[in-house]
């Protein structure tokens, strides 16, 4: 096919409870993200992924990152999803290559952090998907930036899907509290306009956070409901486009 679905996961310790001041140990933040990834086995076995991970996930479950990277493209996620400096930018990278004997070539920042591009290209990286280039009240207003692959600063660059026209974001939050067909119907008018669709989405989500104390958007489709909801929309989608991890993109490629 001439489309494609970059469908990614944030793969790391579930610490967003952190956020909203209920507390959670390291211990139950990896354990929730290993049960995140098992419960999205059936997906990560239909289709290819991008898997943006932090070294110290990675570091926790070594294994299970190994035997992923044998169908999925391994990413950066930086070392630790919450405590950030720029020296993490290569050390993660290494670090994720030792574990997943891939060659690390892209990153994401948590919760889609600024990040200095000349930082980025000195860490070893081909390609950034930090940008989600829409509004969000209260984390970023990037309406001004481009909403497909572009160079900024040498660095190719790319975005988090967003509809044409009123830029919708298409991402994990959306698709949680949309209608389904509405949400379906915005990927396949993305995918035929720009000729491919990056989603994304975080492993823990597809487990039972109800009594985190998270706010209600936030886990108002979770667990096994969210699941079978993912897997409904893979299988619409792959009758419009093929599954690639992000490195294989052409567009991508073109730029490189």
């Amino acid at each position: 096919m001439d489309r494609y679905v970059l469908l990614s996961f944030d793969v790391e310790e579930f610490d967003m409870p952190l956020e909203y001041d209920y507390p959670i140990s390291v211990e139950d933040q990896m354990r929730i993200g290993r049960q995140g990834l098992e419960a999205i086995d059936p997906i990560l076995k239909e289709v290819s992924a991008t898997l943006f991970t932090t070294a110290n996930f990675a570091d926790h479950h070594q294994q299970q990152i190994r035997e992923l990277a044998g169908h999925h493209e391994i990413a950066s996620h930086t070392y630790y999803h919450t405590a950030y400096k720029d020296e993490d930018l290569l050390a993660s990278r290494i670090r994720l290559e030792e574990i997943s004997g891939q060659k690390i070539t892209g990153l994401r920042m948590p919760r889609m952090r600024k990040v200095s591009m000349e930082a980025v290209a000195a860490a070893g990286y081909r390609y950034d998907s930090s940008i989600n280039p829409t509004y969000l009240p209260g984390r970023y207003n990037n309406l001004h930036l481009p909403r497909t692959v572009y160079k900024d600063q040498g660095m190719t660059r790319i975005p988090a899907s967003v509809s044409p026209g009123l830029r919708i974001p298409l991402f994990w939050l959306s698709f949680k509290n949309m209608p389904y067909f509405v949400f379906k119907s915005l990927c396949i008018q993305t995918l035929r306009r720009d000729g491919y669709i990056c989603l994304y989405f975080h492993p823990w989500e597809f487990t039972d956070i109800h009594h985190l104390g998270l706010p209600g958007y936030t886990r108002r489709w979770c667990g096994a409901a969210l699941t079978e909801r993912l897997q409904r929309l893979v299988k619409d989608l792959k009758k419009e486009a093929g599954f690639i991890p992000i490195n294989q993109l052409p567009a991508l490629q073109q730029m490189l």
